[in-house]
């Protein structure tokens, strides 16, 4: 371990510092990375799990503390900056097969399930409760199960999302895409140890309000999908329809009228000429031979031989109802539709009011004591076993959002991050997010000078050993810069030079000899560009020769 911790953890500290004080555009990783590869030793191609990948890594500086804490301490407990800022504690209480037990436990980042969850703190909520709750208020109970209560919160709290599952039916992990809200002040009171005895009070409350919740919504139910087929409807505009039908009066017409003034006026028949008339009609004479008798012909007509109704109603109606029935009727229906109306309205109402209740349980002064602030959230775009990666991270000091992808930073919003994070909308979600406590100021402050009271920025924020790092490499890269200017003022003053040499003509082919073939060997292209080229190194040399007394700015300019 001391051969691989300690140079990550110098690695890691040369690639922060290179991020507060380069002059490159972006930093690059690859010696901290290659010290991480090796560790994995894993396929190049094979995507390693994030969670994984960030325990080793918090495991690894937090032994490389370790190791230089004891290398120089007086005799006093060597501090881990590590567990200091990452790492915290809860108390698990519970019953197994009856019998209580107590465990302290440490943890870094704390695991959340996402799948059946809305918001974070319905992943907490399932998190800090394991079993069946109510053994752990009973004396005689074998039943088992644990609660979960802080006991002591760090500075910065990572929730760790599973976002991914293992599909046992296809035989491969998958990706969960639900969303999942968070919000951007996060209060913990009702999971700290302290807080249990209230905090039980009032999941008790809430679990009951649930229930009503339930009984409520499945009568508002009845009210708005009401029937017992397939289609169903709201009772208020059933009862309307009924109303509608029991007001409406009956208007009788032929079906026939109504065809027979739609109909085409040319090439029809008269829709009121009955069978009776047209038997009655018999051929003209132009049809029938004069030297035979008369025949008739029957011809069926389906429509007009078939019994139609004299009169039939143009909408439904009822067809007998008296006035004094139709006046209690309206009345009935009237009345019933308002109480529907007021009874949904009350409903609704008080499945608002509870919902409301619900969200306000924790709000009281007591249960806003401990507030963390959201900082970092990262976000992974893609499927379970490949996608790419960026992270948002809060600026205290502008107050704003911003977005770190790959060499790509700028100014992000809230709106941008909760389209991004919350999952539900494409394939991106955040599976890591990062909290901060909101009291601890010295997390976000900025430093000051001791002896002159400045605040210190940049390069000033850094350690001796590091500053002078930075630097050293500053000058590296504004070397680069002159060597790479210096190269392309070579590149041009070649390019003008070679158009500046007049091109060699072509020679003339060998005259062909009788009895010769036509097929006398041509000289190769590698002949010819080693032909060219040294008669380009000639001309530049001479010209080079030529203008040696003179400045670069001369020759830049023949």
């Amino acid at each position: 371990q001391e051969h691989r911790n300690l140079p990550f953890m110098r690695e890691l500290r040369y690639l922060f510092a290179l991020l507060v004080g380069s002059k490159r555009k972006y930093v690059d990783p690859s010696r901290a990375v290659e010290i991480l590869k090796d560790a994995f030793k894993s396929n190049d191609s094979q995507q390693q799990d994030v969670s994984e990948f960030t325990h080793k890594l918090l495991d690894w500086l937090e032994d490389a503390f370790q190791i230089k804490a004891e290398e120089e301490r007086d005799g006093e407990k060597p501090k881990n900056p590590m567990v200091e800022l990452f790492y915290g504690r809860f108390l698990a209480v519970g019953v197994l097969e009856g019998k209580k037990f107590e465990n302290t436990e440490m943890f870094g980042q704390y695991p959340l399930q996402v799948n059946g969850f809305k918001d974070l703190h319905e992943c907490l909520e399932a998190a800090m409760i394991e079993g069946e709750i109510e053994s752990l208020h009973s004396e005689n109970s074998a039943k088992s199960g644990q609660e979960h209560w802080f006991t002591e919160l760090p500075p910065v709290l990572t929730f760790e999302l599973s976002r991914f599952e293992f599909n046992q039916a296809l035989g491969r992990p998958e990706k969960i895409h639900n969303k999942l809200e968070f919000p951007p002040i996060l209060y913990l009171d009702r999971y700290m140890h302290k807080n249990r005895e209230i905090t039980r009070i009032k999941r008790d409350e809430i679990k009951r309000l649930k229930e009503y919740l339930t009984v409520l919504q499945q009568r508002l139910e009845r009210y708005l999908s009401y029937g017992s087929g397939p289609k169903r409807f709201p009772l208020v505009d059933v009862l309307q329809y009924a109303l509608e039908f029991a007001s409406s009066k009956p208007v009788c017409t032929s079906p026939v009228d109504d065809l027979g003034a739609s109909a085409p006026s040319s090439g029809t028949l008269p829709a009121q000429t009955s069978p009776s008339t047209i038997e009655q009609q018999g051929p003209s004479s132009s049809d029938v031979p004069s030297t035979s008798p008369v025949q008739r012909s029957v011809i069926h007509k389906p429509f007009t031989q078939s019994r139609i109704p004299p009169d039939l109603p143009m909408h439904p109606a009822p067809r007998h109802i008296t006035e004094e029935e139709l006046s209690v009727l309206e009345g009935c229906l009237h009345r019933w539709r308002t109480e529907v109306e007021n009874d949904t309205r009350d409903l609704q109402e008080s499945i608002s009011r509870i919902h409301r209740t619900i969200e306000l349980m924790y709000s009281d002064k007591t249960m806003v004591q401990v507030p963390y602030r959201l900082h970092a959230v990262l976000v992974h775009e893609g499927q379970a076993n490949a996608g790419h990666y960026w992270a948002y991270i809060y600026d205290h000091h502008q107050n704003r959002w911003m977005k770190y992808n790959d060499i790509s930073v700028t100014k992000s919003t809230w709106e941008e991050l909760e389209r991004d994070s919350f999952g539900g909308y494409r394939n991106a979600s955040a599976y890591c997010l990062m909290y901060i406590n909101d009291k601890e100021q010295y997390l976000i402050q900025e430093e000051f000078n001791k002896e002159t009271g400045q605040m210190l920025v940049g390069m000033d924020t850094l350690p001796s050993d590091l500053r002078d790092y930075v630097k050293e490499d500053n000058k590296r890269f504004e070397k680069e810069l002159e060597e790479w200017d210096a190269e392309l003022a070579q590149k041009a003053q070649q390019e003008k030079l070679l158009s500046q040499i007049p091109r060699a003509p072509a020679p003339s082919p060998a005259p062909v000899q009788a009895g010769e073939p036509e097929y006398l060997e041509q000289p190769s292209r590698t002949d010819l560009s080693k032909h060219l080229k040294e008669d380009s190194v000639q001309a530049i040399n001479k010209a080079l020769a030529e203008q040696e007394d003179r400045g670069p700015e001369a020759i830049m300019d023949t």
